[in-house]
């Protein structure tokens, strides 16, 4: 029932979206459309994930976080238009790179959720809110499939920044602090994915490894856009 109803929502949200991404026939993907956007994604993979996993409680959980990226365009609005002629290259590596985004948001998301519980089960008191959660092995099993998925649309993030930065930039590859995050970011999961594979990470490592990736991946594209866009007002 809850996924049904949540389908209204989205629809909403991506109207809202659509119109302040577009406002004036340009692309305006400042710092809080960006976040909206990847909300957004977050809550429409949720979505979509529920018909192969039993996450229908993890759904509600995150509804609020995507309410409130609905209303971050309107509440702060702001204006950083790219251009209204969009190559192919462009679209493509801007998909990828708020897809890996949504999902390492998930992951992040579930990591935090999977040590609560576990904590909670150590001290034998897990809130109701908890209760319906997916065991714990569900969890981690999604968890790995989310960062691998995830780390595949990193990678492809990358190497398009680099191969195409011409067509995406209008100037050569340059070694910046965002392409330097982003690598970090990409080693992290990276040893994580390997980690898991061969060494059998999970539990708590599993949970800090994800972390660590997420905060240099938030520092490669929004942490610059904050600086740029709050501190700097580009």
């Amino acid at each position: 029932m809850i996924g049904h109803a949540v389908l209204l929502p989205l629809v909403l949200h991506a109207y809202l979206l659509y119109g302040n991404l577009f406002s004036g026939g340009d692309l305006n993907l400042g710092l809080i459309n960006a976040l909206s956007l990847i909300l957004w994604l977050t809550m429409l993979v949720y979505w979509v994930a529920r018909f192969f996993y039993p996450i229908v409680s993890l759904q509600t959980l995150v509804l609020p976080l995507a309410a409130g990226g609905a209303l971050l365009p309107a509440l702060f609005p702001a204006a950083h238009p790219l251009t209204n002629n969009l190559s192919f290259v462009l679209e493509a590596h801007i998909l990828a790179a708020m897809l890996a985004y949504s999902l390492f948001t998930i992951a992040v998301l579930h990591a935090s959720l999977m040590s609560l519980v576990e904590k909670r089960l150590h001290q034998a008191t897990l809130p109701r809110v908890l209760q319906g959660l997916p065991p714990l092995l569900t969890m981690e099993t999604l968890l790995f499939r989310i960062i691998g998925a995830g780390f595949v649309l990193l990678t492809l993030t990358l190497v398009s920044g680099v191969v195409f930065s011409d067509q995406l930039f209008g100037k050569p590859w340059q070694f910046n602090h965002k392409m330097l995050f982003g690598l970090i970011s990409w080693c992290v999961f990276a040893v994580l994915l390997l980690g898991h594979h061969y060494q059998g990470w999970r539990g708590r490592t599993a949970v800090r490894w994800t972390m660590s990736g997420f905060i240099f991946l938030l520092l490669a594209y929004l942490g610059t856009k904050f600086v740029l866009e709050v501190l700097l007002h580009r």
